[in-house]
Protein backbone atom coordinates (compact mmCIF):
# COMPACT_ATOMS: atom_id res chain seq x y z
CA UNK A 1 0.00 0.00 0.00
CA UNK A 2 1.33 3.43 -0.93
CA UNK A 3 1.98 5.95 1.89
CA UNK A 4 -0.54 8.78 2.24
CA UNK A 5 0.80 11.35 -0.24
CA UNK A 6 -1.03 14.28 1.33
CA UNK A 7 0.69 13.71 4.67
CA UNK A 8 4.07 13.19 2.98
CA UNK A 9 3.75 16.39 0.95
CA UNK A 10 2.88 18.36 4.06
CA UNK A 11 6.13 17.45 5.81
CA UNK A 12 8.74 18.25 3.18
CA UNK A 13 9.60 21.13 0.92
CA UNK A 14 7.63 21.72 -2.29
CA UNK A 15 10.38 20.75 -4.72
CA UNK A 16 11.20 17.51 -2.94
CA UNK A 17 7.47 16.82 -2.53
CA UNK A 18 6.95 16.90 -6.28
CA UNK A 19 9.75 14.37 -6.74
CA UNK A 20 8.21 12.08 -4.13
CA UNK A 21 4.87 12.30 -5.95
CA UNK A 22 6.60 11.46 -9.27
CA UNK A 23 7.97 8.14 -7.96
CA UNK A 24 4.68 6.19 -8.00
CA UNK A 25 3.86 7.71 -11.41
CA UNK A 26 7.13 6.38 -12.82
CA UNK A 27 6.40 2.93 -11.38
CA UNK A 28 2.99 3.03 -13.06
CA UNK A 29 4.51 3.90 -16.45
CA UNK A 30 7.22 1.24 -16.10
CA UNK A 31 4.54 -1.35 -15.37
CA UNK A 32 2.57 -0.41 -18.49
CA UNK A 33 5.78 -0.42 -20.57
CA UNK A 34 6.22 -4.12 -19.80
CA UNK A 35 3.47 -4.89 -22.32
CA UNK A 36 3.32 -1.72 -24.45
CA UNK A 37 6.79 -1.80 -26.00
CA UNK A 38 8.57 1.22 -27.45
CA UNK A 39 5.75 3.67 -26.69
CA UNK A 40 7.10 5.67 -23.75
CA UNK A 41 5.74 8.99 -25.04
CA UNK A 42 2.25 7.57 -25.62
CA UNK A 43 2.31 6.01 -22.14
CA UNK A 44 3.35 9.34 -20.62
CA UNK A 45 0.55 11.20 -22.43
CA UNK A 46 -2.03 8.59 -21.38
CA UNK A 47 -0.82 8.94 -17.77
CA UNK A 48 -1.13 12.72 -18.03
CA UNK A 49 -4.75 12.33 -19.18
CA UNK A 50 -5.56 10.04 -16.28
CA UNK A 51 -4.04 12.44 -13.73
CA UNK A 52 -5.81 15.43 -15.33
CA UNK A 53 -9.14 13.54 -15.32
CA UNK A 54 -9.32 13.64 -19.12
CA UNK A 55 -10.23 11.24 -21.91
CA UNK A 56 -8.09 9.97 -24.81
CA UNK A 57 -8.88 9.56 -28.51
CA UNK A 58 -6.51 7.17 -30.28
CA UNK A 59 -6.57 7.35 -34.07
CA UNK A 60 -4.42 4.68 -35.67
CA UNK A 61 -4.39 1.55 -37.80
CA UNK A 62 -5.46 -1.79 -36.27
CA UNK A 63 -3.00 -3.98 -34.42
CA UNK A 64 -0.60 -1.40 -32.97
CA UNK A 65 -1.56 -1.80 -29.30
CA UNK A 66 -4.58 0.43 -28.66
CA UNK A 67 -6.51 -2.24 -26.74
CA UNK A 68 -3.35 -3.45 -25.00
CA UNK A 69 -2.59 0.06 -23.76
CA UNK A 70 -6.12 0.41 -22.35
CA UNK A 71 -6.02 -2.96 -20.59
CA UNK A 72 -2.51 -2.40 -19.23
CA UNK A 73 -3.56 0.99 -17.86
CA UNK A 74 -6.59 -0.46 -16.10
CA UNK A 75 -4.64 -3.42 -14.66
CA UNK A 76 -1.74 -1.23 -13.52
CA UNK A 77 -4.20 0.98 -11.62
CA UNK A 78 -6.21 -1.93 -10.23
CA UNK A 79 -9.36 -0.54 -11.86
CA UNK A 80 -12.32 -2.18 -13.56
CA UNK A 81 -12.13 -2.36 -17.36
CA UNK A 82 -14.76 -2.74 -20.07
CA UNK A 83 -14.34 -2.87 -23.85
CA UNK A 84 -17.29 -1.75 -25.99
CA UNK A 85 -17.20 -2.57 -29.71
CA UNK A 86 -19.12 0.25 -31.39
CA UNK A 87 -21.25 -0.75 -34.39
CA UNK A 88 -23.99 0.93 -36.40
CA UNK A 89 -26.72 -1.04 -34.61
CA UNK A 90 -25.44 -0.30 -31.08
CA UNK A 91 -28.10 1.42 -28.97
CA UNK A 92 -27.58 3.85 -26.06
CA UNK A 93 -29.12 1.29 -23.68
CA UNK A 94 -26.50 -1.24 -24.78
CA UNK A 95 -23.75 0.86 -23.18
CA UNK A 96 -25.62 2.72 -20.41
CA UNK A 97 -27.88 -0.03 -19.10
CA UNK A 98 -31.61 -0.70 -18.84
CA UNK A 99 -34.39 -0.68 -16.27
CA UNK A 100 -35.93 -4.13 -15.72
CA UNK A 101 -39.14 -4.85 -13.83
CA UNK A 102 -38.53 -6.96 -10.75
CA UNK A 103 -41.60 -9.09 -10.04
CA UNK A 104 -40.54 -9.74 -6.43
CA UNK A 105 -40.29 -6.07 -5.50
CA UNK A 106 -42.90 -4.93 -8.04
CA UNK A 107 -40.58 -2.12 -9.09
CA UNK A 108 -38.21 -1.25 -11.90
CA UNK A 109 -34.52 -1.78 -11.15
CA UNK A 110 -31.67 -0.26 -13.10
CA UNK A 111 -29.10 -2.74 -14.45
CA UNK A 112 -25.88 -0.86 -15.25
CA UNK A 113 -24.25 -1.37 -18.64
CA UNK A 114 -20.55 -1.66 -19.55
CA UNK A 115 -20.14 2.11 -19.27
CA UNK A 116 -20.11 1.71 -15.48
CA UNK A 117 -16.41 0.87 -15.30
CA UNK A 118 -13.34 2.91 -14.35
CA UNK A 119 -11.59 2.47 -17.70
CA UNK A 120 -13.79 2.15 -20.79
CA UNK A 121 -12.38 1.31 -24.21
CA UNK A 122 -14.77 2.62 -26.89
CA UNK A 123 -13.46 0.68 -29.88
CA UNK A 124 -14.15 2.19 -33.33
CA UNK A 125 -16.32 4.87 -31.83
CA UNK A 126 -17.05 6.47 -35.20
CA UNK A 127 -19.00 3.38 -36.31
CA UNK A 128 -21.82 4.15 -33.86
CA UNK A 129 -24.77 6.37 -34.77
CA UNK A 130 -24.92 9.97 -33.47
CA UNK A 131 -27.62 8.90 -30.99
CA UNK A 132 -25.30 6.42 -29.31
CA UNK A 133 -22.36 8.82 -29.53
CA UNK A 134 -24.40 11.47 -27.68
CA UNK A 135 -25.04 9.03 -24.82
CA UNK A 136 -21.29 8.62 -24.41
CA UNK A 137 -20.88 12.41 -24.65
CA UNK A 138 -22.97 12.98 -21.52
CA UNK A 139 -20.99 10.37 -19.62
CA UNK A 140 -17.66 11.93 -20.64
CA UNK A 141 -18.59 15.51 -19.80
CA UNK A 142 -20.72 15.06 -16.67
CA UNK A 143 -19.45 11.67 -15.40
CA UNK A 144 -23.04 10.57 -14.97
CA UNK A 145 -25.80 9.22 -17.18
CA UNK A 146 -29.57 9.78 -17.42
CA UNK A 147 -31.99 6.87 -17.63
CA UNK A 148 -35.76 7.44 -17.50
CA UNK A 149 -35.47 10.83 -15.77
CA UNK A 150 -33.03 9.47 -13.20
CA UNK A 151 -29.32 10.26 -13.04
CA UNK A 152 -26.68 7.74 -12.07
CA UNK A 153 -23.11 8.68 -11.16
CA UNK A 154 -20.28 6.81 -12.84
CA UNK A 155 -17.45 5.31 -10.75
CA UNK A 156 -14.40 7.42 -9.95
CA UNK A 157 -11.97 7.61 -11.54
CA UNK A 158 -13.65 7.42 -14.95
CA UNK A 159 -11.53 7.37 -18.11
CA UNK A 160 -12.65 6.80 -21.71
CA UNK A 161 -10.11 5.65 -24.29
CA UNK A 162 -11.77 5.78 -27.70
CA UNK A 163 -10.28 4.46 -30.94
CA UNK A 164 -11.05 5.11 -34.57
CA UNK A 165 -9.38 3.95 -37.76
CA UNK A 166 -8.26 6.84 -39.98
CA UNK A 167 -8.26 4.64 -43.11
CA UNK A 168 -11.90 3.55 -42.97
CA UNK A 169 -14.61 5.98 -44.04
CA UNK A 170 -17.43 3.74 -45.29
CA UNK A 171 -20.08 2.94 -42.73
CA UNK A 172 -18.78 5.50 -40.24
CA UNK A 173 -20.33 8.52 -38.55
CA UNK A 174 -17.64 11.17 -38.02
CA UNK A 175 -17.51 12.49 -34.47
CA UNK A 176 -19.03 15.99 -34.18
CA UNK A 177 -16.85 18.88 -33.01
CA UNK A 178 -18.70 18.98 -29.67
CA UNK A 179 -17.66 15.39 -28.89
CA UNK A 180 -14.10 15.74 -30.19
CA UNK A 181 -13.73 18.69 -27.84
CA UNK A 182 -14.53 16.42 -24.87
CA UNK A 183 -11.34 14.42 -25.42
CA UNK A 184 -8.33 15.91 -23.67
CA UNK A 185 -5.83 14.39 -26.13
CA UNK A 186 -5.68 12.75 -29.52
CA UNK A 187 -2.85 10.24 -29.83
CA UNK A 188 -1.35 8.11 -32.57
CA UNK A 189 0.63 5.09 -31.37
CA UNK A 190 2.29 4.18 -34.66
CA UNK A 191 4.40 1.08 -35.21
CA UNK A 192 6.98 0.13 -32.55
CA UNK A 193 10.72 0.54 -33.20
CA UNK A 194 12.28 -2.39 -35.08
CA UNK A 195 14.20 -3.67 -32.04
CA UNK A 196 11.07 -3.71 -29.87
CA UNK A 197 9.02 -5.36 -32.61
CA UNK A 198 11.70 -8.05 -33.06
CA UNK A 199 11.71 -8.72 -29.32
CA UNK A 200 7.93 -8.93 -29.43
CA UNK A 201 8.05 -11.51 -32.22
CA UNK A 202 10.69 -13.67 -30.52
CA UNK A 203 8.93 -13.59 -27.14
CA UNK A 204 5.65 -14.80 -28.60
CA UNK A 205 3.61 -11.72 -27.67
CA UNK A 206 2.59 -10.01 -24.44
CA UNK A 207 -0.71 -11.77 -23.68
CA UNK A 208 0.70 -13.78 -20.77
CA UNK A 209 2.51 -10.75 -19.32
CA UNK A 210 -0.69 -8.72 -19.60
CA UNK A 211 -2.74 -11.39 -17.79
CA UNK A 212 -0.18 -11.47 -14.97
CA UNK A 213 0.20 -7.68 -14.70
CA UNK A 214 -0.20 -6.52 -11.10
CA UNK A 215 -1.44 -3.09 -9.92
CA UNK A 216 1.38 -0.57 -9.53
CA UNK A 217 -0.68 2.34 -8.20
CA UNK A 218 -3.63 1.94 -5.80
CA UNK A 219 -6.89 3.73 -6.55
CA UNK A 220 -6.60 5.86 -3.39
CA UNK A 221 -3.16 7.11 -4.42
CA UNK A 222 -4.43 7.91 -7.92
CA UNK A 223 -7.24 10.03 -6.51
CA UNK A 224 -4.73 11.88 -4.32
CA UNK A 225 -2.51 12.52 -7.35
CA UNK A 226 -5.48 13.87 -9.31
CA UNK A 227 -6.13 16.33 -6.51
CA UNK A 228 -2.44 17.25 -6.43
CA UNK A 229 -2.46 18.23 -10.13
CA UNK A 230 -4.61 21.29 -9.44
CA UNK A 231 -1.99 22.61 -6.98
CA UNK A 232 0.85 22.66 -9.51
CA UNK A 233 1.84 26.30 -10.01
CA UNK A 234 1.40 27.96 -13.42
CA UNK A 235 3.00 31.39 -13.88
CA UNK A 236 0.81 34.15 -15.32
CA UNK A 237 3.13 34.43 -18.33
CA UNK A 238 2.55 30.77 -19.16
CA UNK A 239 -1.22 31.23 -18.88
CA UNK A 240 -0.90 34.12 -21.34
CA UNK A 241 1.19 31.87 -23.61
CA UNK A 242 -1.57 29.23 -23.65
CA UNK A 243 -4.12 31.92 -24.51
CA UNK A 244 -1.88 33.23 -27.30
CA UNK A 245 -1.71 29.75 -28.83
CA UNK A 246 -5.49 29.41 -28.69
CA UNK A 247 -6.12 32.91 -30.09
CA UNK A 248 -3.74 32.25 -33.00
CA UNK A 249 -6.14 29.55 -34.22
CA UNK A 250 -9.18 31.84 -33.91
CA UNK A 251 -8.00 34.68 -36.13
CA UNK A 252 -8.86 32.91 -39.36
CA UNK A 253 -5.79 32.38 -41.50
CA UNK A 254 -5.52 28.68 -42.28
CA UNK A 255 -8.04 27.71 -39.57
CA UNK A 256 -11.74 27.34 -40.19
CA UNK A 257 -12.46 26.37 -36.57
CA UNK A 258 -10.19 27.47 -33.72
CA UNK A 259 -9.45 26.14 -30.26
CA UNK A 260 -12.32 26.47 -27.79
CA UNK A 261 -12.10 27.76 -24.24
CA UNK A 262 -12.38 24.15 -23.08
CA UNK A 263 -9.37 23.36 -25.24
CA UNK A 264 -7.28 26.07 -23.57
CA UNK A 265 -8.38 24.78 -20.16
CA UNK A 266 -7.40 21.23 -21.16
CA UNK A 267 -3.93 22.38 -22.21
CA UNK A 268 -3.56 24.25 -18.90
CA UNK A 269 -4.50 21.23 -16.79
CA UNK A 270 -2.53 18.78 -18.92
CA UNK A 271 0.57 20.94 -18.46
CA UNK A 272 0.05 20.79 -14.69
CA UNK A 273 -0.21 16.99 -14.83
CA UNK A 274 2.91 16.69 -17.02
CA UNK A 275 4.90 18.85 -14.60
CA UNK A 276 3.83 16.53 -11.77
CA UNK A 277 4.94 13.50 -13.80
CA UNK A 278 8.31 15.16 -14.35
CA UNK A 279 8.76 15.72 -10.60
CA UNK A 280 8.13 19.46 -10.59
CA UNK A 281 5.67 21.60 -8.67
CA UNK A 282 5.55 24.21 -11.43
CA UNK A 283 4.94 24.30 -15.19
CA UNK A 284 7.61 25.37 -17.69
CA UNK A 285 7.16 26.42 -21.37
CA UNK A 286 8.47 23.03 -22.57
CA UNK A 287 5.45 21.36 -20.94
CA UNK A 288 3.02 23.49 -22.95
CA UNK A 289 4.95 23.02 -26.20
CA UNK A 290 5.20 19.25 -25.74
CA UNK A 291 1.45 18.95 -25.16
CA UNK A 292 0.08 21.51 -27.63
CA UNK A 293 -0.16 19.14 -30.61
CA UNK A 294 -1.88 16.17 -28.88
CA UNK A 295 -4.21 18.46 -26.89
CA UNK A 296 -5.20 20.96 -29.59
CA UNK A 297 -4.92 19.26 -33.00
CA UNK A 298 -8.26 17.40 -32.90
CA UNK A 299 -10.13 20.55 -31.84
CA UNK A 300 -9.36 22.63 -34.94
CA UNK A 301 -10.30 22.49 -38.61
CA UNK A 302 -8.14 23.78 -41.43
CA UNK A 303 -9.49 25.51 -44.54
CA UNK A 304 -7.23 23.71 -46.99
CA UNK A 305 -5.72 20.25 -47.21
CA UNK A 306 -7.12 16.84 -46.46
CA UNK A 307 -8.68 17.94 -43.18
CA UNK A 308 -7.32 14.85 -41.44
CA UNK A 309 -5.57 14.74 -38.09
CA UNK A 310 -2.11 14.88 -39.65
CA UNK A 311 -2.96 18.19 -41.40
CA UNK A 312 -4.22 19.78 -38.19
CA UNK A 313 -1.15 18.56 -36.27
CA UNK A 314 1.14 20.28 -38.75
CA UNK A 315 -1.00 23.44 -38.50
CA UNK A 316 -0.63 23.47 -34.70
CA UNK A 317 3.13 22.95 -35.09
CA UNK A 318 3.25 26.07 -37.29
CA UNK A 319 1.33 28.01 -34.63
CA UNK A 320 3.86 26.87 -32.02
CA UNK A 321 6.75 28.00 -34.21
CA UNK A 322 5.19 31.43 -34.79
CA UNK A 323 4.16 32.19 -31.19
CA UNK A 324 6.82 33.82 -28.97
CA UNK A 325 7.77 31.74 -25.94
CA UNK A 326 7.74 33.57 -22.58
CA UNK A 327 11.10 33.88 -20.86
Amino acid sequence: MEPNLVETVGTIEAGAAARVVADPIQRLEANIARVVRGKREAIRFATVCVLARGHVLIEDVPGVGKTTLSQALARSLGLSFQRIQFTSDLLPSDIIGVSIFNQKTQAFEFVPGPLFANVVLADEINRATPKTQSALLEAMSERRVSVERKRFALPEPFIVLATQNPLEYQGTFPLPESQLDRFMMSLSLGYPPRADERELLLSGGVEKTLDELQPALPRETLLELQERVGRVRVAEKLAEYILSLAEATRRGGEFQLGVSTRGAQSLFRAAQALALCEGRGFVIPDDVQRLAVPVLSHRVQVKRGAGDLESTRKAIERVLAATPVPL
